[in-house]
């Protein structure tokens, strides 16, 4: 009787240790975000494969499964960084600036609104923040510990490029590497990774670069000889077929990008923006080998991503806040022990939304029953899996809020609408570069019925914009405003 006791005590021992353990073994989460950063990094059978010096995130993305269709959901960092951090897209919540705030948004706002880093704390995890994570909508109490962005100083004698007085410059920085904020938020992140943890994290690092002005240490511009470099395809009367909404959408004539073009200063431009995104890459492969060279390696969901695309001169524009293909085009990629293999590439067109419902998933949490986004698990295990696009893309008119700009990226090729009547339909199969818009050749109006279809049911002149909201959500005000009465 004795002997049964003790083997009872021992199992059920074994059982109290094996549930702890489980509890203790839920998924980290490793977020990793670039500001500004474009595609060309991976874009493999395009001009710049192999000259953009990227080893750790090509290593990142052989690991896992890479995203080669990702797109924005805004073109502009806060609105970007919201609509993916909060899940909310922005036709809904009407965060299409970056002079908004969230709590001045509805439906959103702080209190209704749980953010990635609040799903994770709420559900027991310790959360990490360092650098540009988000933007706009801190929510510091949904972190342990949050240390935010700051730009490095300018060097002496800037601006160094002498074409803008602004943050459109480039040069060597007077710094050493160490010094340079984005190195010191990835040192932060390194000894959080350093630690011995005995809670799951949720340990994010976004960096400020290469977001302009690009100023870095001597050495990455070495890296890139200027007789090397190769510049994007320009095509010089590619605004012509363009409706005078997009036109104004890309600056155009007397813009910095056309200044850039004239001065003959565009090859320095593209060299610093390589050289920037290299000393990016560098910051993040500390990140990551911290994490490889620690106990968590198997146990920690990596994702990278960011926030939107870029343009070097393509359609006469410079930076981001465009619906074309540099604008809105992400990189996104994820390794996922336990569900994702190395060399995983999937070519379906997803959305930064699609980001909090597939870490929620991953890591067995409830995400908020209002957010937008998909989760991607099912790509993750089989990345050639049979999806439907998501890749929308909202904008608002420059200085404006009640007049909705909308782009959808498809297998079908991308339409775009400019408030309620201007559009354009590219045949991407065929024009990648989106230099001809095929609105209205009748050879694809069948195509383009299909795409407008697919314009999320918010978009409508005769309404604003930022202030629609699904007809579940008006209701849901009408009541509460009745209750109030």
């Amino acid at each position: 009787m004795k002997r049964f006791y003790f083997v009872l005590v021992l199992a059920v021992a074994a059982i109290g240790f094996t549930r702890a353990d489980a509890a203790n073994e839920r998924m980290n989460v490793l977020f990793l975000v670039a500001d500004d950063l474009n595609s060309w990094v991976l874009e493999d059978a395009d001009r710049y494969a192999g000259k953009v010096i990227a080893p750790n995130l090509r290593r990142l993305a052989g690991s896992g499964v890479n995203f080669t269709r990702a797109y924005t959901a805004a073109p502009v960092c806060s609105p970007s960084r919201t609509a993916f951090f909060s899940g909310v897209a922005p036709w809904k919540s009407g965060i299409y600036n970056n002079a908004q705030t969230i709590n001045k948004s509805e439906p959103l706002n702080q209190d209704a609104v749980l953010s990635l880093a609040g799903l994770f704390k709420k559900s027991g995890y310790d959360t990490f923040g360092y650098g540009k994570i988000t933007h706009g909508w801190d929510q510091n109490e949904h972190w342990v510990e949050k240390v935010g962005h700051k730009r490095d100083p300018a060097p002496p004698g800037a601006p160094l490029a002498k074409l803008s007085g602004g943050e459109q410059d480039w040069g060597p920085i007077h710094l050493t590497e160490e010094q340079m904020n984005d190195t010191r938020g990835a040192d932060k992140a390194v000894a959080v990774l350093e630690k011995q943890h005995d809670k799951p994290f949720f340990l994010a690092y976004g960096s400020f670069n290469p977001h302009m002005p690009w100023y870095v240490p001597p050495k990455y511009f070495d890296m890139y000889p200027l007789d090397q470099i190769v510049l994007p395809e320009l095509k010089e009367d590619d605004l012509d077929d363009l409706p005078p909404l997009a036109k104004a959408v890309s600056d155009g004539t007397g813009s910095f990008a056309d200044k850039v073009i004239k001065s003959g200063k565009h090859k320095e431009a593209v060299q610093a923006y390589l050289a920037t995104t290299t000393y990016v890459d560098t910051q993040i492969g500390r990140v990551l080998d911290a994490l490889d060279n620690s106990p968590y390696k198997d146990n920690t969901v990596v994702v990278f991503l960011t926030d939107h695309g870029f343009h070097l001169g393509e359609k006469l524009h410079w930076q981001k806040t465009t619906l074309w293909e540099e604008g809105t085009h992400t990189l996104l990629m994820f390794r996922a022990p336990g569900f994702t293999q190395a060399g995983g590439v999937s070519e379906r067109f997803v959305s930064l939304l699609d980001i909090y419902p597939t870490l929620a998933e991953l890591c067995g949490l409830t995400p908020p029953a209002y957010i937008d986004g998909r989760s991607l698990v099912p790509l993750l295990k089989e990345p050639k899996v049979p999806w439907e696009s998501t890749a929308i893309t909202g904008l608002c008119d420059k200085g404006k809020t009640d007049l909705a700009y909308v782009s959808i990226r498809h297998e079908l090729g991308r339409y775009t609408r400019y408030g309620s009547e201007e559009e354009e339909f590219y045949d991407t199969t065929k024009d990648p570069h989106e230099w001809t818009n095929q609105i209205d050749n009748p050879k694809y109006a069948t195509t383009v019925e299909k795409l407008r279809a697919l314009v999320p049911g918010f978009e409508d002149a005769a309404e604003p914009l930022p202030t629609a909201l699904t007809q579940e959500r008006r209701e849901t005000q009408t009541q509460k405003k009745k209750k109030k009465r």
